[in-house]
């Protein structure tokens, strides 16, 4: 999701190839799989730790 996400975000702003022109990365690295039964506190505990885990990419206010 985040590879074709990426892709046509890079095909609307070309810009952003300017901002990420190094690893040409949006997304920061990292992914969630589970099977079936995470409930909401899994899920806002994942998206604190990668908060916390953040690898420092430019922030943009689009």
């Amino acid at each position: 999701m985040k590879g074709k996400t990426a892709s046509e975000l890079r095909k609307k702003f070309v810009w952003l190839k300017k901002v990420y022109w190094k690893e040409n990365i949006i997304w920061s690295p990292g992914y969630f799989v589970s099977t079936v039964g995470i409930d909401e506190a899994i899920i806002i505990r994942y998206v604190r730790w990668q908060q916390s885990h953040d690898s420092g990419q430019a922030k943009l206010d689009l």
